[in-house]
């Protein structure tokens, strides 16, 4: 624990543990998802919905805040968590995942990292000292470290430069961090692409240093499922037991599952949302989309049992409806949909590990 973040570990079974992670006096039971708020907002839910839905964090994204509306704004509105009027805990990605994504429109030093605006093409300076600076203009709780993800498949060459680029950057982004605040946390990330070497030996180096969490970073960046499986089981040992264990941008719900066994604590994903805005809803039964012409007349509820407002108040047939006339309210339904089933496969976790064999997750090797 560290006087700006506590996290308590309350049960154990095997490699898997829940507990609850506390930083500015916002709390949210572990393990976590945390929906993707990119721009401040889930598409179509909003903030205090969001909590109605059980989630007690979510992740948002600095280099697309930082462009609109910008960080200034948000701090003159009151932060990140008046501004989209959630009070949970506000987790913000540094804008390295977009040195990995927007590859096509950056160059990178070894200062930093230059942005081409994908809005109108302006240029944006991030270094590891800019990023944190406006994370915490954002006023976010959890502020992550400026790093370079790599792509899968990269050779040695560039994951040993990404590496020593990750590490300085940390290392920079902590002492701002601490500058800046003593009251919010900071999160430390692990890359090093599939090399345990590499992986094992930033991860030892970040650990000696005063982070309140840690994060594999680098996965699900061109990987298959059981290669993100394998990696996830090799690396979570590595971070710090006595931390959180962030495993970012991968959610489906067996590489959750299985990331959960291994160790890790949180997660974020935009797979809920976005395949919801796409017709392609999750259920215990397996996947459905909704837009088939099977579900034309049918009057059965999307997933029986689930307590969500699409599948209590409507049928499949009138989501379908919704998806085809371009109706706003189809996602909408959809993406509650979407997020109560990761939130009950969330509490079924937990409870697998306060009491083993209470209930079965077997369905779940059916989803992907």
């Amino acid at each position: 624990m560290t006087p700006r973040l506590q996290f308590r570990v309350a049960a154990t079974h095997g490699r898997a543990r829940c507990g609850e992670l506390l930083v500015r006096g916002r709390a949210t039971p572990t393990p976590a998802f945390m929906p993707v708020a990119t721009q401040g907002t889930l598409k179509g839910i909003a903030g205090g919905r969001l909590v109605d839905l059980g989630f007690r964090a979510l992740l948002a994204n600095t280099y697309h805040l930082s462009l609109r509306p910008g960080e200034e704004t948000v701090r003159a509105l009151g932060g990140l968590h008046r501004f989209m009027d959630y009070d949970g805990i506000v987790l913000t990605d540094s804008g390295g995942f977009q040195v990995f994504s927007l590859a096509e429109r950056r160059a990178l030093d070894a200062d930093g990292v230059t942005f081409r605006s994908h809005l109108d093409g302006t240029e944006i300076r991030f270094t590891p000292e800019r990023a944190m600076q406006i994370q915490h203009a954002l006023d976010s709780d959890i502020a992550m470290v400026l790093d370079e993800c790599p792509p899968a498949g990269a050779d040695a060459a560039a994951l040993s430069t990404a590496v020593e680029r990750s590490l300085a950057w940390a290392r920079r982004s902590l002492a701002e961090h601490r500058r800046l605040s003593e009251e919010r946390a900071c999160f430390a990330i692990v890359q090093g692409g599939r090399d345990a070497q590499l992986r094992a030996g930033m991860a030892r180096d970040l650990a000696a240093l005063d982070f309140d969490g840690f994060a594999i970073g680098g996965i699900a960046v061109g990987e298959d499922a059981p290669t993100i499986r394998a990696e996830v089981e090799a690396f979570a040992p590595l971070l710090p037991e006595e931390r959180p264990r962030y495993l970012m941008g991968v959610g489906s719900p067996r590489e959750l599952v299985a990331a959960v066994r291994s160790g890790i604590d949180l997660f974020d994903c935009v797979l809920p949302t976005r395949n919801a805005r796409n017709g392609y809803l999750f259920t215990r039964a397996g996947v459905v989309k909704i837009r088939n012409a099977e579900h034309a007349r049918a009057a059965a509820p999307l997933e029986a049992g689930c307590p969500c407002i699409a599948c209590t108040r409507h049928t499949r047939a009138y989501l379908r409806h919704l998806f085809l006339a371009d109706e706003m309210l189809g996602p909408i339904l959809a993406t509650e949909h979407n997020l109560v089933f990761f939130r009950r496969l969330i509490d079924d976790l937990r409870a697998s590990i306060t009491a083993p064999g209470s209930v079965d997750l077997g369905w779940v090797e059916g989803l992907g």
